[in-house]
C-alpha cells in the first residue's frame, strides 16, 4: 500500500475525522477540546471550542440529517505528554477520570455559528460516563458506544446507545460491554459493528429496525475479528468490509469473507478512519500519538454514510 501522505500535523490527539463535500475535513482534537476543519492545504481554523480538556473531551464526531455536527463528549481525560506525544491516561495506573470530571454527553455543533448544545447527559436516570463514537441511520437516529472511565481501583460497566437527534429520545440496547469504541452500521443497516478496546474484539449485531436489534445480548453476538492489541474506532466500506484502527498494529481490514488484514501505520496509535474523495476511495486516518491527519489511497471504497 502506498505510503500516507500528511494533510496537516501538531494536533492535539485528532479523532473522529469526516470528511467534507467541499474537500476539508472535520476533525476533534481531544486534547485541545476542539472541533477543527482542516483546509485541503492543510491549514486548520477551529469551529467550536468545548472548553477545559480536562472537563470536556469531543471524541467521535458524525454529521446529523440537519447538517450539524453530533459529538460524543467523553467528558475530560488525564493526559501525559510522553516526548512528542500525547497519551490519554496516567501511565502508571492507567486512570483516565480526572478530578475537574463531572459527566460525558452527546452533543450539537452548529457548524455555521460554532454554538454547542447539549443533548443528552442521562439515559433512564444513569448519566453517561464517557460517549465515545457515533454513527447515523437512514432513519435519522443514531447509535453510540460510552467507553466509560478508569479510576485507580475500578473501570466503568458500560454499553451502546440509541438517541434521537432532537434530544427527544435515549435508550441503552447494549449491556454490558468492556469499553466499547468504535461502532458502524453494514451497507443497508442490517448489522451494527461495535468495537471493544481491550479485548480486541469486533462485535456484529443484527439490526430489526431503528434502534431494535434481533438479540442485544453481548454474549450472543458474532465474533467478526479480533487482534492481540487493542481496537479503537472504525468505518466501512461499500462492499462492506469494515476496517478498524487498531492500536499498536495500524488499521484492521477485516472482509466479508472473513479474511483479517493489517495494514501498518507510522504511529503506534492509529485511533480512526474515514473515506473520502469524489470515488470515496481514499481513507483518511487520524494518527493520534503524532498528532497527524493523513491520507491513503484505497482498493476500494468506503460506504457512503447516512448523512454529510
Amino acid at each position: 500500500m502506498t505510503e500516507p501522505t500528511t494533510i496537516t500535523d501538531g494536533l492535539r490527539f485528532p479523532e473522529g475525522p469526516i470528511a467534507m463535500d467541499d474537500g476539508s475535513l472535520l476533525v476533534v482534537e481531544i486534547c485541545r477540546a476542539t472541533l477543527t476543519r482542516v483546509h485541503a492545504d492543510g491549514s486548520r481554523q477551529v469551529v467550536a471550542d468545548f472548553g477545559d480538556p480536562a472537563s470536556a473531551g469531543p471524541n467521535g464526531a458524525a454529521i446529523g440529517p440537519d447538517g450539524a455536527v453530533y459529538v460524543c463528549n467523553n467528558g475530560g481525560m488525564v493526559w501525559t505528554r510522553h516526548g512528542d506525544w500525547d497519551i490519554p491516561l496516567e501511565l502508571r495506573t492507567g486512570v483516565t477520570q480526572t478530578e475537574q470530571y463531572r459527566t460525558g454527553s452527546i452533543d450539537r455543533v452548529d457548524l455555521g455559528t460554532g454554538e454547542i448544545t447539549t443533548l443528552y447527559e442521562e439515559c433512564d436516570g444513569a448519566r453517561l460516563r464517557a460517549p465515545n463514537d457515533l454513527v447515523f441511520d437512514g432513519a435519522g437516529g443514531f447509535w453510540f458506544t460510552d467507553h466509560g472511565k478508569t479510576r485507580a481501583d475500578e473501570v466503568d460497566r458500560c454499553g451502546v446507545y440509541y438517541a434521537q437527534p432532537d434530544g427527544s429520545s435515549i435508550r441503552r440496547v447494549i449491556f454490558p460491554l468492556h469499553q466499547p469504541n468504535g461502532i458502524g452500521l453494514s451497507p443497508g443497516g442490517g448489522t451494527l459493528y461495535v468495537a471493544e478496546t481491550p479485548t480486541g474484539r469486533l462485535w456484529a449485531f443484527d439490526v430489526t429496525g431503528p434502534g431494535e436489534l434481533a438479540d442485544a445480548n453481548p454474549r450472543q453476538a458474532r465474533n467478526v475479528a479480533n487482534t492481540l492489541g487493542l481496537f479503537d474506532s472504525l468505518a466501512v466500506e461499500a462492499d462492506g468490509t469494515v476496517v478498524v484502527a487498531a492500536i499498536g498494529d495500524g488499521l484492521c481490514v477485516a472482509r466479508p469473507d472473513g479474511e483479517v488484514s493489517f495494514v501498518a501505520m507510522p504511529d503506534p496509535i492509529t485511533t480512526n478512519v474515514c473515506f473520502g474523495g469524489p470515488d470515496l476511495t481514499t481513507a483518511y486516518v487520524t494518527l493520534s500519538a503524532s498528532g497527524k491527519l493523513v491520507s491513503v489511497p484505497w482498493p476500494r471504497p468506503g460506504l457512503a454514510l447516512a448523512y454529510g
